[in-house]
């Protein structure tokens, strides 16, 4: 049995968070003659410039989620027969503050998920961080969990996004400082620590500086942009691939997942008052409703 994933990654530029036609209309040009019911996704804040990569001020650019923004994206992944990641955009809520957040749309036109980024870059970034991990189920595919830019600098993330069942983790991506050469390796590391596929998005000039890439549960970089030009990255990947390496290990030895026992002492974490305990060290099921 395999549990196929086709995934269109835009390594495109940003454009104004008003400019809904022109994202239609690439998502469109991308998408053609491509599988139906593929994964897209694009960069973190690509509906969020005030000019080729200038930020817009998130102020002018946020608005609320269930707004006419919203509406056009969900009508789009609709039409076109597609799960849409449309990267992130300024989201303002009802409490007035403003967040960096990741919307999930499904092929029947809904939104089923947004993600507000937990992790702003700072002192850069001046949205409000999220504080809640989600994790969207695709309905007859799998699993997938959702992470934005600086998110994957901090382990915890993708380790809760795995434990949550995630058996791909989306990290949309904005960067177009020198770190990136950090952030292939750490999607790299999150991959192989978490036995998880991840597929990291990032901005085309001028707003990034690219190196999307999609990296299997062992770690292995099965597909990669080379440069910064506005590109398409395309896989096929098999979810199914995720349980095989966790059961049989990784390169055929390291059970991760597997590491601790019933009857094995808890192991305390100061730096979070919390604890590992053997007893819900292991990651859910697709099938099971995720811990929080």
């Amino acid at each position: 049995m395999t549990r196929p994933l086709p995934l269109i990654l835009a390594q495109a530029p940003g454009r104004p968070a008003d400019d809904l036609a022109g994202f239609t209309s690439d998502v469109e040009r991308r998408v053609k003659l491509r599988a139906p019911g593929a994964l897209v996704v694009y960069p973190e804040l690509h509906l969020g410039e005030s000019a080729p990569g200038v930020p817009a001020a998130p102020e002018k650019a946020a608005e609320p989620l269930d707004g006419k923004r919203d509406a056009a994206l969900a009508e789009l992944a609709g039409d076109l027969g597609i799960w849409l990641v449309p990267g992130s955009v300024y989201e303002r809520g009802a409490d007035g503050r403003i967040h960096n957040t990741a919307p999930v749309y499904s092929p029947q036109g809904e939104r089923l998920a947004a993600y507000r980024k937990i992790c702003p870059w700072r002192p850069y970034e001046t949205t409000a961080p999220g504080n809640r991990f989600e994790v969207v189920d695709l309905a007859g595919v799998g699993r997938i969990g959702l992470s934005i830019c600086y998110d994957t600098w901090f382990p915890e993330v993708s380790r809760h996004l795995a434990w949550m069942g995630a058996e791909l983790i989306v990290n949309v991506v904005r960067t177009p400082t020198s770190d990136r050469t950090q952030e292939v390796v750490l999607s790299r590391a999150n991959a192989i620590t978490n036995q998880v596929f991840v597929a990291s998005v990032n901005s085309a000039a001028p707003s990034g500086i690219g190196r999307s890439l999609v990296v299997d549960p062992q770690g292995t970089v099965r597909a990669e942009t080379v440069d910064a030009g506005d590109s398409t990255l395309t896989d096929v990947i098999d979810l199914d691939e995720v349980s095989n390496v966790r059961r049989y290990g990784t390169a055929g030895l390291n059970r991760v997942w597997d590491q601790f026992r019933p009857g094995d002492a808890p192991l305390e974490l100061p730096l979070y008052g919390g604890r590992i305990d053997p007893a819900t060290w292991n990651a859910a099921h697709t099938t099971e409703e995720p811990p929080r």
